[in-house]
């Protein structure tokens, strides 16, 4: 009886050290969190290193689940940090993207808006609803083939979310480019003239503009552009599926709500 009390004592005891803080998955959320303000520093000016760090923060998404589950260090924290850390990148490269293409801008904020309200309905939607156990990316097969496929698979989920995220990153760099012909009469043009004396300040929107202008061969953005075009259209699929489904969730959940008050209220009648 003595040895069942001393384990209690030091299970809690070793529950109590615990720091979910340190956990592998979250220390990979925290680098990724660096790496994508990283990028968004070198963003307005240095499209390939800008890139590349957002890709290798994109790239740990992977990462860090694949820990979590290998580990046994899965946590509530850690998937919100998931979650945000996502939310928060996309949407500051689509304020960009904004920004290089205003005439378009009104499809990247619609993006911006989806992918928010989609996912901040679904979370709040399994935690109302299935309980602050369940986790949001447990889908049960009452649920659209679509949601179940996304979120069953992780390699699904894995590919889907990466490609939607190359899609922009082509944009962005399209934002850069131009053909090869743009690219030596534009060179040629620059080489006739100083470039300090055209731009005064190195972050001033002139400066912007000038390293924007015809600075990469377009070639590559497109292939990546056509190739991801589908995951994207795909995702944002998922996303207008996930925002109706969790309304439909959370409305089923107010009228059972409503009626046993009713209920309620005959019954002290």
């Amino acid at each position: 009886m003595a040895s069942h009390s001393t384990q209690d004592a030091a299970g809690r005891r070793e529950d109590h050290d615990e720091n979910v803080f340190l956990f592998v998955p979250n220390l990979i959320g925290y680098a990724r969190v660096v790496l994508a303000v990283m990028s968004l520093y070198y963003m307005p000016l240095h499209p390939r290193t800008c890139s590349l760090l957002y890709s290798v923060s994109c790239v740990l998404d992977a990462l860090d689940g694949a820990a979590a589950r290998r580990l046994g260090q899965s946590t509530r924290f850690g998937a919100v940090l998931d979650m945000i850390t996502d939310r928060c990148t996309t949407t500051c490269l689509l304020v960009f993207l904004a920004s290089a293409f205003p005439r378009w801008s009104i499809i990247f904020q619609g993006l911006i808006s989806l992918d928010y309200s989609s996912h901040y309905i679904h979370m709040y939607a399994t935690l109302a609803m299935g309980g602050n156990r369940q986790s949001h990316k447990q889908i049960d097969e009452s649920r659209p083939w679509v949601m179940r496929i996304y979120y069953s698979n992780t390699k699904v989920l894995f590919t889907v979310c990466a490609l939607n995220e190359l899609f922009f990153i082509a944009l962005y760099l399209l934002s850069f480019s131009s053909s090869p012909l743009t690219v030596d009469n534009a060179s040629f043009k620059a080489s006739q003239s100083d470039p300090s004396t055209l731009w005064s300040s190195s972050w001033g929107a002139g400066a912007m503009e000038m390293a924007r202008a015809n600075k990469l061969d377009e070639t590559v953005p497109w292939c990546l552009l056509y190739v991801s075009t589908p995951f994207m259209l795909f995702k944002q699929y998922v996303n207008m599926v996930q925002l109706i489904e969790a309304s439909k969730w959370l409305v089923q959940g107010d009228i059972e709500m409503r009626r046993n008050a009713r209920f309620a209220q005959k019954r002290d009648q």
